[in-house]
């Protein structure tokens, strides 16, 4: 039996009161902070950049999983860690020489990670997912939050947890992407190890009970 692991995207959030929301989040039972990095080329919106992570990591105890939507990614590592990235995701499209870029992230010993966009096939994933820490399944076209969910997204969850499984890996499933808890539990069920859920928490009147009714769902045997 797994337990699954939440992580509100802090996308959503009020960047007006950032401190103040990243507060809130420590004293819920979410388990990551998703910190989502943009740069206008790989994704059609910009976010931030390694100063903002900074002070996300000076006010949020939870660890700070990092997802750079960025082309070249390579070159941004450093900057990332540095600014206190626990996990470090790169896109599968952005990277020519992804097997390199993820042994640089595993060499700062931070866990690597692999984002596959929705047209992409997790075939491609074959030859690199035993250095692979996690695999962040994008279940809307990356960019913009609030978005609905692509339920193309669950046969790909089912077919990326039994290529896990044959492999007797301990890499984690993570899905991005109009997540709430109308779909949270067949997403669960397809294999998945870890909700991202950035509008559903933030957005919500009560962001800690929603944290609290993901968390509740059942554990799933895989």
């Amino acid at each position: 039996m797994t337990r699954h692991l939440i992580a509100p995207s802090v996308l959503a959030a009020d960047f007006g009161n950032l401190a103040g929301e990243l507060e809130m989040i420590n004293r819920t039972e979410a388990d990551w902070l998703h910190v989502d990095i943009m740069d206008g080329m790989f994704v059609p919106n910009i976010s931030f950049g390694p100063d903002i992570v900074r002070v996300m990591k000076k006010y949020c105890h939870k660890p700070l999983d990092v997802h750079l939507m960025v082309e070249k990614p390579e070159r941004y590592l450093d900057h990332f860690a540095e600014a206190g990235a626990a996990h470090i995701s790169v896109h599968i499209e952005a990277c020519p020489h992804l097997h390199r870029v993820l042994q640089q992230i595993r060499e700062m010993g931070i866990k690597a990670g692999v984002a596959v966009n929705p047209h992409t096939s997790v075939s491609q994933l074959e030859d690199i997912l035993e250095i692979s820490d996690l695999v962040i399944l994008m279940s809307v076209n990356p960019g913009f939050g609030g978005q609905k969910f692509i339920y193309q997204t669950l046969p790909k969850i089912r077919q990326l947890r039994e290529m896990i499984t044959v492999r007797n890996l301990s890499t984690q499933i993570s899905i991005d992407g109009g997540v709430g808890l109308q779909n949270a539990e067949a997403i669960l069920q397809a294999g998945a190890d870890i909700l991202i859920a950035g509008t559903s928490v933030f957005k919500s009147d009560d962001p800690a009970a929603v944290v609290i009714a993901f968390k509740n769902l059942g554990g799933f045997e895989y």
